[in-house]
């Protein structure tokens, strides 16, 4: 009897010569079947329970590792990139505004100019620039800062050449330096310096931003190590019901690596946490606020030079005096005085005990005498007699005049700048390296806790051989 004839090209006839020629797919269908009846089975579940475990602790480790090492990247970016490019941020202001209340104080000065005076302003000037460039290779391109920074960079030659300008006209005796000279400041303080006060912004926000994913804790890893702790103790009970036996080593083993590593992580991540609050309390933020009070001091004292500039042609000057010193020491009192509470008195609260606080209180005296100090001259200059307010405002080698009491004002609070730049660098420091050190440990005790699972779980199905 023959078989069916099959033409060349047509499917083949159903039955069981179709199932003939699938022969992978009846194996597939077997095995898979074969798996089935072995998962469940007491020691197929026992496997797949290991794996699960296994699989488990494998991502809880890869997790902590990877949020260790954000943080500790993060951190790096605090200490070495944004808190630096933040400070930067804050001198490049600091610079800008001290070249135009110097070159003020020598544009009064005239022919009595100290080269120290001037010499001042040219180191103003270069140290602008440096900072700037080194800003713009340290800053993201397209970016808020980076814009800032382009802008200064253009407008600095320009603010130079109209100071060049005034000078020139001041030492041939033109009425039209001193004209110049108002153009140029009001360059510096309605362009360049509203500018500078964007690009601390842009810093400082950066600045806010990497402390906080430096000190988050890592929510994910606990989450995950806390699971992987109750998954290891059921385990552990349903092979106690079932084996009578109290303690499986390795699964014991397991929990307890993994207790260490939870722990690590939360412990850790406290103490990384309360460094960086602390370096950001005890010397970023009071950092921040001191550099406001400098610029503060330096846009009052560039204001005290052009009012006398100006020789009555403005009281533009004597108003922004009035507005930059209130906010700076307090409204002022009947009688003399301040009321208190400005930049200066806000950075003195937050300086951190020591040589910062003591700085700060000296300030706030030096500030009282230069205050006092402008009141007498302004005075002078209201009577009519402007050589006298001149002279009390700027004299060359004399401690008496508002500039002596500025400067040695400005003196104190760069000294405290110092201290609290040295206590941030001394909270922050190691932290990043504890994280990087963190980041390791987990991912190696998690591959320590699986080997147990695997050891534990395997002593167990030895026992159904």
């Amino acid at each position: 009897m023959t078989g069916p004839t099959v033409v060349e090209g047509t499917a083949p006839p159903a039955g069981r010569g179709a199932a003939a020629r699938l022969p992978g797919l009846q194996d597939a269908g077997e095995r898979l079947a074969g798996l089935r009846r072995a998962a469940g089975t007491p020691p197929g579940r026992l496997r797949l329970a290991g794996a699960a475990l296994v699989a488990l602790l494998l991502l809880f480790g890869g997790t902590a590792a990877r949020q260790a090492d954000r943080r500790a990247a993060a951190t790096d970016r605090v200490v070495g990139h944004s808190q630096p490019l933040s400070r930067d941020a804050a001198e490049i202001y600091r610079s800008l505004a001290d070249a135009d209340t110097t070159a003020a104080s020598g544009f009064l000065l005239a022919g009595d100019e100290p080269a120290g005076l001037r010499k001042r302003y040219e180191d103003d000037l270069a140290t602008a620039g440096e900072l700037l460039t080194r800003a713009a290779a340290r800053t993201a391109a397209n970016s808020e800062a980076q814009h800032r920074i382009d802008e200064l960079s253009r407008q600095l030659p320009q603010y130079a050449g109209l100071v060049e300008t005034a000078r020139a006209d001041n030492r041939l005796g033109l009425p039209l330096g001193g004209a110049y000279l108002r153009y140029a400041s009001g360059l510096m303080q309605n362009t360049m310096l509203p500018s500078a006060q964007q690009l601390v912004a842009a810093e400082s926000g950066q600045l806010d931003e990497d402390f906080a994913a430096a000190g988050a804790m890592p929510v994910a890893a606990l989450l995950l190590g806390l699971a992987a702790l109750a998954a290891l103790g059921g385990q552990q009970v349903l092979l106690f019901r079932r084996t009578n036996r109290v303690f499986n080593p390795g699964l014991v083993a397991a929990s307890a690596v993994v207790l260490a590593v939870v722990l690590w992580l939360a412990v850790g991540g406290a103490v990384a946490s309360a460094s960086l609050a602390a370096g950001r309390t005890g010397g970023a933020e009071p950092l921040r606020v001191l550099g406001q009070a400098r610029t503060e001091a330096l846009q009052a004292r560039a204001a005290e030079n052009l009012n006398l500039v100006a020789r009555g042609a403005s009281d533009s000057y004597g108003k922004r005096w009035q507005t930059v010193t209130g906010s700076l020491g307090g409204t002022p009192v009947p009688g003399g005085g301040r009321a208190g509470g400005g930049t200066l008195a806000r950075a003195a609260e937050l300086a951190p005990a020591g040589e910062a606080e003591r700085r700060l209180d000296e300030a706030g005296k030096q500030f009282a005498q230069w205050d006092s100090r402008h009141d007498a001259a302004a005075a002078s200059d209201r009577a009519g007699d402007y050589e006298a307010a001149l002279r009390a405002t700027v004299a060359v080698a004399s401690d008496t005049t508002t500039e002596a009491a500025w400067a040695a004002m400005d003196r104190q609070l760069a000294a405290a700048g110092e201290a609290e730049q040295a206590r941030f660098a001394a909270e922050t420091s190691g932290v990043a390296g504890g994280y990087e050190a963190l980041a390791a440990g987990a991912a190696v005790l998690a591959v320590l806790a699986a080997a147990g699972v695997v050891r534990g779980i395997g002593r167990r199905l030895a026992e159904y051989r």
